[in-house]
């Protein structure tokens, strides 16, 4: 599947929990029922999740092959509660949106 398809399939098995798919900045976002982004589809096929720094979904997040700390401007300055996860990581996406959107805003 192409990553678009992924995120779409992400947000389906999230509908249950009140997450519904809006945009964020131009890209595809999951919101949680408050309205607020936890998770984003990027332009390169990536997804970035707010999984909070210095959790364990964080740290295991940061440990998968190409995971880096989202750089929104890509000048250095990363955002550190949230984790970009390539599209060759799909498979953990549902279970990193399920830990960003039980993370407190």
């Amino acid at each position: 599947m192409s990553a678009e398809e992924d995120f779409n399939q992400v947000g389906a098995e999230l509908a249950d929990l009140g997450v519904r798919v809006s945009r964020m900045m131009g890209n595809p976002a999951l919101k949680d029922q408050a309205g607020k982004v936890f998770a984003s589809l990027q332009r390169d096929g990536a997804m970035v999740f707010r999984l909070v720094r210095d959790t364990p979904e964080h740290t295991a997040a940061l440990q998968l092959a190409g995971a880096s700390l989202f750089d929104p401007s890509g000048q250095g300055r990363v955002v550190k509660d949230w984790v970009v996860v390539p599209h060759s990581w799909a498979e953990q996406w549902t279970d990193l949106a399920e830990a960003a959107l039980s993370r407190p805003r």
